[in-house]
């Protein structure tokens, strides 16, 4: 008797597991195909998110796009106008510079013709007078530049006439015989010209202060026009002679 009701006790635990693991089985099942069943859905609606995606990313690259080639054309006529600009001033500036170079060009020739006429009233002197002139002689630029260096530092403070009268002398020296044969020995002829002993003609020389009237004066000179006829000697010391401004001139 115990045994059978053993075995019903028993047998009834077997159903009721079987019973239960059925139904397990099939909620499990059941989920499973619910969850298999929502899978397109879930799948379909991923697609048309990463399609809305890729249109906002291809309209937003679009805009940025068009945003920097706006930008690069911006830039293009910035710096087309700023070398315009550039370009237009530095025109400006050479003109202004040229139009002063001219005009300083002309106010000097102004002045070199007023002095010259100055030049030409001062002691008397007349310009048909200095234009009387003897034969020129031989002289290089390096020869005129020497000569005008001697008269700033004798005459640079004479009227003209006097300043084309100390080139005279120098010039009647080389023509005389008397004296050494050319320009340069006879300014450098030892006891002669007290600057070419101090020094004081080298100085010039080499700071360049001859001024341009020494320069047309010694090129009046070298041309043969001499205002003392042929002295060949001239001082601040004699009381006799031709006197020119603060020298007197002989022969």
């Amino acid at each position: 008797m115990k045994n059978r009701k053993k075995m019903s006790f028993s047998m009834f635990l077997v159903c009721a597991v079987v019973l239960l693991t059925g139904s397990v089985s099939l909620a499990a099942a059941g989920t499973f195909a619910a969850s298999e069943a929502q899978k397109p859905a879930i799948f379909g609606q991923d697609i048309r998110e990463g399609k809305d995606i890729l249109e906002k990313t291809e309209e937003t690259i679009q805009l940025r796009y068009k945003e920097t080639v706006k930008e690069a054309e911006m830039l293009a006529k910035y710096e087309a106008d700023e070398a315009a600009r550039i370009a237009e001033e530095e025109a400006a500036r050479a003109a202004a510079e040229e139009a002063a170079r001219i005009a300083a060009e002309q106010e000097a020739a102004a002045q070199a013709a007023a002095e010259q006429a100055s030049w030409v009233q001062e002691e008397g002197y007349q310009e048909e007078y200095i234009e009387t002139s003897s034969e020129p002689i031989s002289a290089s630029v390096d020869d005129q530049t020497l000569l005008a260096a001697l008269i700033y530092c004798e005459a640079g403070g004479e009227p003209y006439e006097g300043q084309v009268a100390v080139g005279a002398v120098v010039v009647n020296r080389v023509k005389s015989g008397a004296f050494p044969g050319t320009v340069r020995d006879v300014i450098y002829q030892s006891g002669q010209f007290g600057p070419a002993r101090t020094g004081k003609l080298d100085r010039v020389l080499a700071n360049g202060s001859a001024t341009d009237s020494c320069y047309q004066a010694a090129a009046e000179a070298l041309a043969g026009v001499s205002p003392v006829g042929d002295a060949l000697y001239f001082g601040d010391g004699k009381n006799y002679g031709q006197k020119i401004g603060g020298h007197w001139f002989h022969s």
